[in-house]
């Protein structure tokens, strides 16, 4: 049995490292498997940013409708969603006295 090693000893320390760097090439962490693990991660963490940036948007909206210029309508509904003043899918009738 040692006499087969010796014999081929090359062939097995060869087959070794190919298998070392085969797996290192599939699944360290550098591999393939990773670098497709990474990138989904980096388009899960690019759509999150994504959805942060249009609520900052949309909150810097709002914050100008009550800054300088206010909105009275921004602050009708502001009212009626904080205080409960009206409930969902109500009809608004305005009426006029135009005697």
């Amino acid at each position: 049995m040692l006499n087969l090693i010796k014999k081929n000893y090359f062939l097995l320390i060869s087959t070794f490292i190919i298998l070392y760097f085969v797996f290192n090439l599939l699944d360290g962490e550098r591999g393939l498997f990773s670098y497709i693990k990474k990138n989904e991660i980096l388009k899960d963490l690019r759509q999150t940013e994504q959805n942060y940036l249009e609520k900052i948007d949309d909150l810097e909206f709002k914050n100008s409708l009550l800054t300088n210029n206010l909105d009275l309508d921004y602050i009708e509904t502001l009212i009626r969603s904080k205080f409960l003043f009206g409930k969902d899918n109500e009809d608004t009738y305005i009426i006029n006295n135009d005697n």
